[in-house]
């Protein structure tokens, strides 16, 4: 063969296995167009996210799980407690072994989140696809979940995305398989709906929530005719899936109320109910479905509050209003998917009216996003319903759609496709703007500071440098965690940490902003005593009582004693009930050391009887800083 033969003989790299010179890439994005950008949206919705995330940090609830994961064994006593009334032995499990792997490192967390966030997406987007008519179309209720500012949190704070994405991916998985077991009616099918249901229930208890979706699903999407008849439909020939729900749903809570748990809280009048059903719906998540909330509130190392200007707010419902009288007249069966996204709304707001109202936080609790991230995905669901109606509906409503005769003009439809452009357009800019803010929010982390100045102050701090255990500033963990809030607790999972005593001579501890200061005692003072260039002699070895300026109540203490003593020796230092031995040394000293006790004097006795103690100076009361 010549070499101009050879030549044009083709070659089997030349062209794909269709003949038409494509590679592989080329040929998967050219099977399905859709699937590709899809593909594309995910990713860069998950690139979005992890970049916020990572200007964040950890936060108050994150710093208290840290501590009581390295503070526990990885016993079923740990699993199985509750945090915040959150059952969530997956949780824990998560949150045991990533902080004694990754500590206070970003990183790992973030990869958690991204690879959590991408799992619900992929599986939302094949969800779509089961459900739904084909098309373009699909993308707008995958927009509509990917980029929602409502679930920043889930993919920004870890404890949040612990307990919300394994949540949402339960809830889709449960739901493409409710519908694969309507359609065919294989048993297969149902155990797959127990078993995600299962799974999100191992994260949060919240995934009870997803039975009665399942079965509000089937009752608007998947039957016909009026309530009574739907109902009675959908009970009746799927009913082997009702008794199983309810059997899983009763387990659980029987299991669940015999756990250890705070007490739930109650809402002190209907006010607040209704105040806090007007921000949860008309505030934060209308327009948060919408491209809202445009703008957030600063509330310390958490995440934002939803805090819509009101003209935005009023324009998202004008907006939602129009898409659900459109899409009904388009398409008559849209109703039931907006009375679907209605009855899980219904759903989500009793849930929450009924056990986080009734105390001080109840006024700014419609506002939190994470109470209605889980809705997201059932309204993105229900608006691609109402707009693209289900893949095997027998109903050609589209073209039924009684179009004004005006409106066939072609200018008409130009006007219309248009404005159509404007929202769509408007809806995005709006959403984009929301994510930013959120993330200029987010950046803002009190604790990220405070550990910070802290590590550095301990690399430089002279050896033997020891602390009294104190409390960390209420921006970084709030005083209602305590024990979790004091330092000893905080740093656990810090690369430096510092010695903690119970008694020092020079202790030290930290000011509000991380810098290491001796410390100083702030409270009740002892009355001054009547023996001249003495005070109160303490010797003989007998019990002296000292009288305070004022009674304590019962509280853990700092005590500073500054005396001056003839020789070594110890001392039995006692406030009421409570007593402690102290090591006293020859000359002019002082220690530093804690009691619980109350009482309005306090008692010492030298051990030695040899060895005579002058005193004029002991403090009951709290640690400060000192300068």
């Amino acid at each position: 063969m010549s070499m101009a033969e050879a030549e044009a003989v083709p070659r089997p790299d030349a062209a794909g296995p269709d003949g038409d010179g494509r590679g592989p890439v080329a040929r998967w994005i050219q099977a399905d167009r859709v699937r590709a950008v899809a593909v594309v949206l995910i990713v860069v919705a998950l690139a979005w996210r992890a970049g916020i995330a990572t200007r964040g940090w950890f936060s108050q609830d994150e710093f208290v799980i840290a501590a009581q994961a390295l503070d526990s064994e990885l016993t079923p006593e740990y699993l199985l407690r509750t945090f915040n009334n959150h059952l969530m032995p997956g949780g824990l499990l998560v949150a045991w072994l990533m902080v004694r792997a990754a500590g206070f490192a970003t990183w790992p967390w973030v990869l958690l989140l991204t690879v959590g966030q991408a799992a619900v997406s992929i599986a939302f987007y094949r969800l779509l696809r089961s459900l739904l008519r084909p098309g373009w179309g699909l993308l707008i209720p995958l927009c509509m979940f990917l980029f929602s500012p409502l679930t920043l949190e889930a993919t920004s704070l870890w404890v949040v995305g612990l307990l919300m994405l394994p949540v949402q991916l339960a809830m889709v998985l449960a739901l493409a398989a409710q519908v694969r077991y309507v359609r065919t009616g294989h048993w297969r099918h149902l155990v797959a709906v127990l078993l995600s249901i299962t799974f999100g229930l191992l994260f949060d208890s919240k995934a009870l929530l997803i039975a009665p979706l399942l079965y509000l699903l089937t009752v608007f999407l998947f039957t016909s005719g009026g309530a009574p008849r739907s109902l009675a439909r959908a009970t009746v020939r799927h009913w082997p899936a009702w008794l199983a729900l309810a059997v899983l749903s009763v387990a659980y809570l029987v299991f669940y109320v015999h756990q250890p748990s705070g007490e739930l809280l109650r809402p002190r009048s209907v006010g607040e109910v209704l105040t806090f059903l007007g921000d949860l719906i008309g505030v934060t998540l209308v327009p948060g479905l919408l491209g809202g909330p445009w703008r957030w509130t600063y509330a310390g190392d958490g995440p934002p509050l939803a805090d819509p200007y009101d003209v935005t707010m009023w324009l998202s419902w004008a907006a939602l209003l129009t898409l659900v009288v459109v899409t009904v007249r388009r398409r008559p069966s849209a109703g039931r998917a907006w009375l679907l996204l209605l009855s899980y709304v219904a759903l989500i707001a009793g849930l929450f009216a009924a056990t986080r109202l009734g105390n001080v936080l109840s006024p700014l609790a419609g506002m939190v996003p994470r109470y209605v991230a889980d809705v997201v995905v059932v309204a993105a669901l229900c608006v691609g319903a109402a707009l693209l109606g289900r893949a095997d509906a027998e109903e050609d409503d589209v073209t039924a759609w009684p179009v004004p005769t005006v409106l066939r003009e072609p200018g008409a439809f130009a006007v219309g496709l248009i404005a159509m452009i404007m929202v769509l357009a408007t809806i995005g800019v709006g959403t984009l703007w929301s994510i930013a803010r959120f993330g200029d929010n987010w950046r803002t982390k009190d604790g990220r500071d405070y550990l910070a100045t802290t590590q550095a102050e301990l690399a430089a701090a002279p050896p033997g440098t020891v602390f009294l255990d104190s409390i960390v500033p209420d921006r970084v963990v709030a005083g209602y965690f305590w024990p979790d809030n004091l330092q000893s607790h905080f740093f656990r999972p810090a690369e430096r940490k510092p010695v903690f005593v119970t008694e020092a001579e020079r202790p030290s501890t930290f000011d509000d902003s991380g810098r290491i200061r001796p410390v100083a005692v702030e409270g009740r003072k002892i009355v001054p005593g009547g023996v001249p260039d003495c005070g109160h002699l303490l010797a003989g070895g007998r019990a002296t009582r000292v009288p305070l300026d004022g009674p304590l109540e019962e509280w853990p203490y700092v005590i500073y004693f500054g005396y001056l003593s003839s020789g070594d020796s110890t001392a039995t230092f006692r406030l009421g009930e409570a007593s402690r031995e102290i090591r006293l040394r020859r000359g002019l000293n002082q220690v530093f050391f804690q009691l619980e006790g109350a009482g309005d004097a306090v008692q010492i006795t030298v051990a030695d009887p040899k060895v005579a103690v002058c005193t004029n100076a002991i403090t009951v009361g709290k640690l400060v800083p000192g300068s």
